[in-house]
């Protein structure tokens, strides 16, 4: 009984101290070291958000980059800042471990900070100023200058593939999920999660993108500057809270030694009786600290791999069922990824095409003149306000109805908000029509010049975006990292991550492609430099029909994916299990005293 009393005071999970040492729960751990991370977070979405959401006008009207071009220019940018979360998360699994791969990737973050912030302060380092309305006239960047600036860009995009896989992951870990209460507290830590990055970026898109248009970027990017390095500060301090996960090779590796062996084995037969498959015993994975899994009958030629035959002697050819079923969890995630990469599309629209209609319009209200990049305040205004009455209001209403710990499941979450994302671009149409109609009333079409509507006419797409991520984003996050296995949980949240960085790269791709096919032949094209003479009711219309489709492929996907066996949709079933295997170790404890 003695025995049985301790161990729950240590965190049950396999996280270790820094050394490698167990952990106290009532030390470390939940939300007392959690909240070093929220933090941080605020003032590094402070940060990133502080360059990406008028990263378009800086390119536009300071390094006089056209329409087109600083909208691809953008993306590139946003998709590699999210790819390289890959990266990290590989590092992190295989190597360094989360909290070592963050630490170093946060330096290299701050490098690129420091040097952004020179390329916008030193006027060397950037085009004399140009006050025409075609600034593709205007005198371009050096090749120098251009360097130093997309330099210190893609630093922080390598940075950044360091902290954003690691950074949420490490305060998931903080969660026991063998504790009731703390497994209660991890389902709304993604919630607050999400509000920490709201908070920041909600700074960014009032204070600093106001700063930018009206003071001047030094002091504009110098700001982000230093609150990144309060971040970094924030998250050292809370070091000795933290409870870690070790490295446990690559993930990579291991699912490829699964397929590998599959597919040599292709021709062996899978035993009906799964006890007959090669696995280790469980206390080899409870001294290291690791999870077994038993063998499922989905993807079951994966199976093949760990069937024990006279020439199964490397690891390329025998593997373990927990390693068999740890690839299947991450390939049935797959589908759901992808059906995730158009939604992304859509957010990469806030960024450039939004801002970009907001340069039309009358911006002024009384004497305060609304810079265009503020309008994605509203985007994350309602993000803050609907997780924080998702999480308190609608989730306990739900939980009655459904007696789902989470209200709905992640994926009728995601599903809500890829629907809205439908109607959001249907808005976008029928407002951009609108615009439109209105310039060509007032023969500003040829000549560009402001629109004499109010900038505020946008607001409803920016809410509706705001809506739509509130549903998605969170759950997205929440589901890849809940659904990967134990040893690969990097790697799951990265798959969350990346999906913006591909759909980034998907609307480069499909701006481009749209606006060289629709200037064929004579045409004007949908997307010009002059916004009045273009057609972005037309490619919203376009997305509207994109989004239908995708939202039917993932209605498919979502049918028939099947949630990983060891997670439990009830508090009520882990306390249950908890209490059973307190009672397996007192009824040891016992035994060896009789």
């Amino acid at each position: 009984m003695e025995r049985g009393r301790r161990v729950s005071e240590y965190a049950e999970d396999g996280t270790v101290d820094l050394k490698g040492n167990r952990v106290l729960k009532a030390k470390t751990g939940a939300w007392k070291a959690s909240s070093f991370l929220l933090v941080y977070e605020v003032f590094e979405r402070m940060t990133y958000y502080g360059i990406s959401s008028n990263l378009v006008l800086y390119l536009t009207r300071k390094l006089h980059q056209g329409t087109v071009t600083a909208s691809d220019n953008v993306n590139n940018w946003v998709g590699t800042t999210y790819i390289t979360p890959i990266l990290g998360a590989y590092v992190a699994d295989a190597h360094l471990g989360r909290y070592w791969t963050f630490v170093i990737a946060s330096v290299i973050y701050l490098v690129g900070m420091c040097l952004l912030t020179l390329s916008v302060s030193l006027p060397s380092l950037k085009p004399p100023e140009c006050h025409e309305m075609d600034v593709t006239k205007c005198k371009k960047a050096t090749t120098l200058q251009l360097a130093v600036f997309y330099g210190a860009l893609y630093i922080l995009a390598v940075g950044g593939g360091g902290t954003k896989p690691n950074i949420s992951t490490i305060g998931a870990d903080q969660f026991d999920d063998f504790d009731p209460k703390e497994k209660a507290h991890k389902l709304s830590f993604f919630n607050w999660w999400f509000s920490s990055i709201f908070i920041g970026t909600l700074f960014s898109f009032t204070v600093l993108v106001y700063i930018q248009d009206n003071v001047g970027w030094a002091l504009g990017y110098g700001i982000p500057t230093i609150g990144l390095l309060i971040a970094f500060i924030t998250f050292l301090a809370g070091t000795p809270l933290y409870r870690h996960r070790l490295a446990s090779g690559s993930s990579f590796t291991r699912i490829a030694r699964v397929i590998v062996a599959a597919f040599r084995k292709r021709n062996v037969n899978v035993p009906i009786d799964s006890r007959e498959l090669h696995e280790l015993d469980v206390e080899e994975y409870i001294n290291k600290g690791k999870f077994r899994i038993n063998s499922t009958h989905t993807l079951r030629f994966l199976n093949k791999a760990c069937v024990r035959t006279s020439s199964s002697t490397s690891e390329w050819m025998l593997c373990t069922v927990t390693q068999v079923e740890e690839t299947k969890q991450i390939l049935r995630m797959i589908p759901i990824w992808v059906a995730t990469f158009i939604p992304s599309t859509m957010l990469a629209q806030t960024n450039t095409l939004f801002v970009k209609q907001g340069v039309t319009l009358d911006r002024h209200i009384g004497r305060f003149n609304i810079p265009p990049a503020s309008l994605i305040a509203f985007t994350s205004f309602t993000m803050l306000v609907c997780v924080v009455l998702y999480d308190r209001v609608f989730v306990k209403i739900m939980k009655r109805l459904t007696k789902n710990p989470r209200g709905i499941t992640l994926l009728q979450r995601m599903g809500i908000g890829i629907m809205i994302h439908i109607v959001t671009m249907a808005v976008a149409s029928l407002t951009e029509r609108y615009r439109l109609k209105v310039a060509k009333e007032h023969g500003l079409v040829q000549n560009g010049g402001q629109v004499p509507l109010s900038i505020l006419i946008l607001a409803p797409q920016f809410v509706l975006m705001g809506l739509g991520e509130a549903f998605l984003e969170v759950s997205k996050i929440e589901f890849f990292y809940d659904q990967a296995p134990e040893s690969m949980k990097s790697l799951g949240t990265s798959f969350s991550i990346t999906t913006v960085g591909i759909g980034s790269f998907i609307s480069t791709f499909l701006l481009s492609t749209v606006s060289h096919i629709t200037q064929k032949n004579g045409h004007k094209g949908w997307v010009l430099n002059n916004l009045n003479a273009s057609h972005l009711d037309y490619y919203y219309a376009f997305f509207v029909v994109l989004n239908i489709l995708n939202f039917i492929f993932f209605m498919f996907v979502a049918k028939y994916f099947v949630y990983r066996a060891e997670i439990s949709d009830s508090i009520d079933v882990l306390a249950q299990e908890l209490k059973e295997k307190k009672w397996n170790v007192s009824n040891q404890a016992f035994q060896v005293i009789s």
